[in-house]
């Protein structure tokens, strides 16, 4: 493994998550320098030579929107200090939930961040668990999708003999079926309607819960009003205990109380997104994704092939 030319920096909104992959990836962090100006500008100077590197860029692009800015402005700087390749590695790609156009007069947002990226000067880019798996094709660049199902699913190889796995949305049913192929476990969906932004209501479940243990698998949970309707719904139609694997805690509003308050057992995430909180998080438990990223970092820069990361069903 050759690592002369490889370099790993940070952006502001995950530098924990940074910190811990370049210590997967045994070199340093590098030095950039982030400021604001008083009207809250943002500039980037980074404060090692970087002509002829292979540089990647840890950043997730959640809310708020400088975070994405951040990410361009990096790429950027690192484009006109002649980085011989720049990736974006994006734990947690935001804005991906707008990525069709599904009404009159809306913007399809994750075609714009593609645009973005790639116009700012990005070679790659890697992230996790997308909203929609199909944001890759709006990408002209190489892009490495990582499943969380590779960092979550062996957590639960001690109670998989009488698991099922639950699918929140028909649009999840590949993530789940990543895991229930891990576990050896059936496949259960909720169908579910969404009269507006933030809320959704079950209206069947297709399979059965009865007498099993559960665990319910997604890409992200943000107020959470959902996945608590879905542990509710489960509960009623005679699941047992409750188990969760979100990557992506965005945890606004009031999300972590209304987990607390659930009839979860324990809800794993992922530090993908540097998420705020006070006190104990009771029933949350946080699962570092540092090692998968390193390892697809390395193998990238190495010119090796990491589809063993991409260990999901094809079917």
């Amino acid at each position: 493994m050759a690592t002369e030319n490889l370099k790993i920096f940070s952006g502001s909104s995950n530098l924990p998550l940074a910190e811990k992959i370049a210590r997967k990836s045994n070199m340093p962090l590098g030095l950039v320098e982030l400021k604001r100006f008083s009207d809250g500008e943002i500039w980037v100077k980074y404060l090692e030579n970087i002509r002829g590197s292979d540089i990647f860029i840890v950043q997730s692009t959640n809310p708020p929107a400088e975070n994405l800015i951040e990410l361009l402005i990096m790429v950027d700087a690192a484009k006109r200090a002649s980085a011989n390749r720049i990736t974006a590695v994006i734990p947690y790609f935001g804005y991906s939930r707008q990525d069709r156009k599904d009404q009159p007069r809306v913007s399809i947002t994750a075609k714009l961040l593609a645009n973005l990226i790639t116009g700012a000067g990005a070679d790659r880019v890697i992230t996790m668990d997308l909203h929609a798996a199909q944001i890759q094709g709006f990408f002209d660049i190489p892009f490495d999708h990582l499943y969380g199902s590779s960092i979550f699913s062996g957590l639960f190889n001690d109670i998989k003999d009488n698991l099922v796995v639950v699918s929140p949305d028909v649009g999840g049913i590949k993530i789940a079926r990543s895991y229930a192929k891990r576990l050896n476990a059936s496949l259960v969906v909720i169908d579910k309607r969404r009269p507006k932004q933030n809320l959704a209501e079950v209206v069947h479940i297709i399979g059965s819960v009865k007498d099993k243990d559960v665990l319910i698998v997604d890409d992200l949970i943000d107020t959470a009003g959902t996945f608590v309707g879905a542990i509710d719904a489960l509960k009623k139609e005679g699941a047992q205990n409750i188990y969760g694997a979100v990557t992506h805690p965005l945890f606004s509003g009031p999300a972590i109380e209304r987990i607390r308050n659930s009839q979860i057992t324990n809800l794993l995430v992922s530090d993908t997104i540097n998420f705020k909180h006070s006190g104990n998080l009771e029933k949350i438990s946080v699962v570092s994704a540092a090692e998968i990223f390193a390892e697809a970092i390395i193998r990238t820069h190495d010119n090796e092939s990491i589809s063993s990361l991409f260990d999901v069903d094809k079917g």
